[in-house]
């Protein structure tokens, strides 16, 4: 079934035991990892219980296409409805969850993560086309819904904000669910108890120059600029931005490209193809993002996002020094793009 973005918070907080499976999907990878953690919470009374949950990485399931199965009809050994959940998965993957969705066995919920899925995606269609799964789209925070994570979020603290200070606030936050509230926990601290935001507090705290960082690095690798992406990689390391920071930003722009190359492959035209991307495209950036869709194909990109969700996985469980792992990754999807470039010419 689908659940709108306005039924979203309600079929969130208490999901129903008939649902077996959810899928999260869209371009804020923050607000999708928000509502796994709730959908968790709704589900299990601790969600560090190992015995009701299993994570599941996504090339696992291509190694051993029953485990998801095998994880849902699994009993708690403590009792209790257990939830397995499955991140950066895509439409080349989708093929177990596919399969699930269609025969669900078991009690679990089972939580799936994605980033943009067209209309015709495969995997989103698997979860609408159902009575026993559920597609929950998570796109970026704008007007009432930026004002409402806003208010929640000073609110703790019984802050207000002036006219200015939310004119400003709405227009550098939104992009990413995560990054909104993190810099909005800033600001919180940085105004103490019952007080009220000016513009000039907002632009203290709240700034975008750190996102504009990162979408310097995913531009850089998208086009096969190893010069410049080495010396950016090398800026942020010694400015202390996590390599996994960079791994997930660079990876919601090969989402947005993803989904935007698709769109253009059903025949939209690259103009309505990047309209309908949540959040817009920033003006300055809508060349370079309409080139990057001439260099790559659909399936590279599927391909970007996949080698990028397992670099995250290797910086979590394994003993290569994240920014090791970050940085090979960013190379090898530049070596990539410098050689789509060269098939193109």
């Amino acid at each position: 079934m689908k659940i709108s973005a306005a039924k979203a918070p309600g079929f969130i907080s208490s999901p129903p035991d008939s649902v077996r499976a959810i899928l999260l999907y869209g371009p804020d990878t923050g607000l999708v990892r928000e509502r796994t953690g709730m959908l968790t919470t709704a589900v299990v009374d601790d969600p560090k219980d190992p015995f009701r949950i299993a994570d599941i990485q996504v090339n696992e399931l291509r190694e051993d296409a029953a485990r998801l199965s095998d994880e849902a009809a699994a009993l708690s050994f403590t009792g209790g409805r257990r939830v397995v959940r499955v991140r950066d998965v895509t439409d080349v993957t989708a093929g177990p969850i596919i399969e699930f969705c269609a025969a669900p066995v078991g009690d679990a919920l089972v939580i799936v993560e994605a980033g943009n899925l067209g209309p015709r995606s495969k995997l989103r269609k698997s979860f609408e086309d159902t009575d026993f799964g559920a597609a929950i789209p998570c796109y970026g925070d704008e007007g009432k819904a930026l004002r409402d994570v806003i208010a929640e979020t000073l609110g703790k603290s019984n802050i207000r904000v002036s006219a200015d200070a939310m004119s400003y606030l709405l227009d550098n936050l939104g992009n990413d669910r995560m990054v909104s509230r993190s810099e909005l926990e800033k600001l919180r601290l940085y105004m103490g108890e019952e007080s009220e935001v000016s513009l000039e507090d907002a632009a203290a705290c709240v700034g975008d120059s750190a996102a504009m960082a990162l979408d310097d690095i995913a531009f850089a690798a998208g086009f096969g600029n190893i010069d410049k992406l080495t010396h950016l990689m090398d800026r942020m390391r010694r400015e202390g931005t996590a390599a996994i920071t960079v791994l997930r930003a660079v990876a919601r722009h090969f989402q947005r490209l993803h989904f935007a190359s698709g769109s253009i492959d059903d025949g939209k035209s690259a103009d309505i193809a990047l309209k309908a991307l949540r959040p817009p495209v920033f003006f300055k950036q809508a060349d370079s993002f309409r080139a990057q869709l001439r260099i790559w194909p659909t399936n590279r990109l599927g391909q970007v996002i996949e080698s990028l969700a397992e670099a995250e996985v290797q910086c979590k469980s394994t003993g290569m020094a994240a920014e090791t792992v970050c940085d090979q990754t960013m190379l090898r999807i530049g070596a990539m793009a410098r050689a789509l470039r060269g098939q193109n010419k």
